[in-house]
């Protein structure tokens, strides 16, 4: 998304674009896939991004340029579940409600009744410590249990915000509100939204601006509150009637509109600065080579090149053009495989929406009992695909696949064979919603994205500062990204916008 949406802002001002995309389609994660429904009919369902934040008006700014205004829709206000651990010996695997306010599953009303269910009382009472503001460090920053009382202190944060030091989600959970709330409610988001680890997450990056509220309200509750009312009301997420993938179609077709080459199939292999020209502006031209037909290159020299593919493949075009300044120790990590499974269902059961619009997966459950991540109950958190699905119908996503896998976890994932895949689908879908789903099976399809979420850790941030800097000082090169930018809709179209029309 963030390659389609750099070459229509470069068209529109005025240059004359060619974009290169090594696969079949454009648009990434942000796509189509269509399924065949008994009646004859089909139904187009997105395949990867399927919402976008509100938080900032990024997208729904660019929604309306487009002319795609009037599509834009809000989830049904269910609201998302929890699937959780055995509270304690003998008892079950639970379901209950995610905190209604919240940001990554940090509760900002620490008195509403699901935040009480879903944690129990010894937690609850830590976390309620959160709201003392008080100066010394928190004696449990390393405590697995949830009885022990620790006075959060506000020293280190206020410290870290002067400073600009790296904060990890997980420690700033763990030290404001203890263990039982990072377990319980923030884990599973972390892990579902951002296949993550909270010790591991960079803060400023998936919550720009609640490590500095926190210092301000003296409170990280107060801070989710105070952050959350800052925002549009209303939902937190919205999409477009029909599906995301409307977005990506309708870029290309304003792309191609305005005469872009379009080049799909076609991989950029290597990048370097253009030979010196007689003329002035020859030094900051760039040449890039292009894979063509019958296994040979293409070299093609212009003014501007904007890369934007996945960390590790835009770290092999950079590197080796920037003298050194980007080492190959540096690359980025890979991002965590993701694999979904869709299912189309006719199951009656679903139609009182059982778990809301969806549930994420604590990563404590063992993938013997549930392999998904998350699933989402597509039909109930969208109304036009449940009015398109009719009947008792209903299509339910799963996703496979946490950064936190060892390579040699059993866990379902990205690698994992199809046939795999949609068996243990149907048997978690049963399990999440307590709705037997597999003799009402109508259809499935599986996607995998290879490189859907870069690593948002702190020492990743180090990475994109670092590439940042370097890029600052190359005339007409740019590059833009989730693996830059952040994971999400909202970040990618904002950081895309603001590089490459300044």
């Amino acid at each position: 998304m963030s390659g389609l949406l750099s070459a229509w802002e470069l068209v529109r001002a005025g240059y004359e674009v060619t974009l290169v995309e090594a696969g079949a389609s454009l648009g990434g994660c942000v796509a189509p896939r269509t399924v065949a429904l008994p009646e004859g009919r089909e139904l187009t369902l997105d395949a990867g991004a399927e919402s976008f934040a509100v938080r900032t008006p990024a997208v729904r700014d660019l929604v309306e340029e487009l002319g795609l205004g009037e599509a834009v829709v809000a989830p049904h206000p269910g609201g998302s579940w929890l699937y959780l651990p055995p509270s304690g010996p003998g008892q079950d695997h639970r379901a209950v409600p995610a905190p209604r306010l919240g940001i990554l599953g940090i509760p900002g009303d620490l008195e509403a009744p699901e935040v009480a269910e879903a944690l129990g009382a010894d937690a609850l009472e830590r976390a309620r410590r959160d709201l003392e503001d008080s100066p010394v460090g928190s004696a449990d920053a390393t405590s697995a249990t949830h009885t022990m009382p620790a006075p959060p202190s506000l020293d280190t944060w206020r410290q870290a915000v002067e400073e600009g030091t790296p904060v990890t989600v997980g420690a700033v959970v763990r030290d404001r509100m203890g263990e039982g709330v990072l377990q319980t409610l923030v884990a599973p988001v972390v892990a579902g939204v951002h296949s993550a680890d909270p010790d591991t997450l960079d803060l400023r990056t998936v919550a720009p601006g609640l490590l500095e509220a926190l210092v301000a309200e003296g409170s990280l509750a107060r801070a989710v509150a105070a952050r959350r009312a800052a925002a549009p009301p209303g939902a937190v997420v919205a999409s477009l009637r029909g599906g995301m993938h409307t977005l990506t179609a309708a870029l290309t077709e304003e792309l191609r509109r305005a005469g872009a080459r379009v080049l799909t199939g076609t991989r950029a292999v290597t990048l370097a600065r253009a030979a010196r020209e007689p003329r002035a502006a020859a030094e900051h031209r760039w040449t890039v080579e292009l894979t063509a037909g019958a296994g040979g290159t293409e070299a093609v020299t212009v003014d501007r090149v904007v890369v934007a593919t996945d960390g590790p493949r835009a770290w092999d075009l950079l590197a080796p053009a920037s003298g050194g300044a980007l080492s190959a120790e540096d690359r980025p990590q890979e991002g965590a495989g993701v694999a979904l499974v869709t299912l189309v269902v006719d199951a009656p059961e679903l139609d009182a929406n059982p778990r809301g619009t969806g549930l994420l997966v604590s990563p404590a459950v063992s993938s013997d009992v549930v392999g998904a991540k998350a699933l989402t109950q597509v039909s109930a958190k969208w109304d036009w695909a449940r009015q398109e699905l009719g009947g008792h119908r209903h299509v339910v996503r799963l996703s496979y696949g946490r950064v936190t896998d060892a390579p040699d976890s059993a866990a379902p994932g990205y690698r994992t064979p199809e046939e795999d895949l949609r068996a243990r689908a149907l048997a978690d879908a049963t399990a999440l919603t307590g709705v037997d789903v597999a003799a009402g099976l109508v259809d499935s399809f599986v996607v995998r994205w290879k490189s859907a979420l870069p690593a948002a850790t702190t020492d990743h941030r180090t990475r994109v500062e670092a590439v940042r800097t370097w890029l600052a000082d190359q005339p007409g090169l740019d590059a833009v990204g989730a693996w830059l930018a952040g994971t999400g809709l909202a970040a990618i179209v904002a950081d895309a916008r603001r590089r490459i029309v300044p």
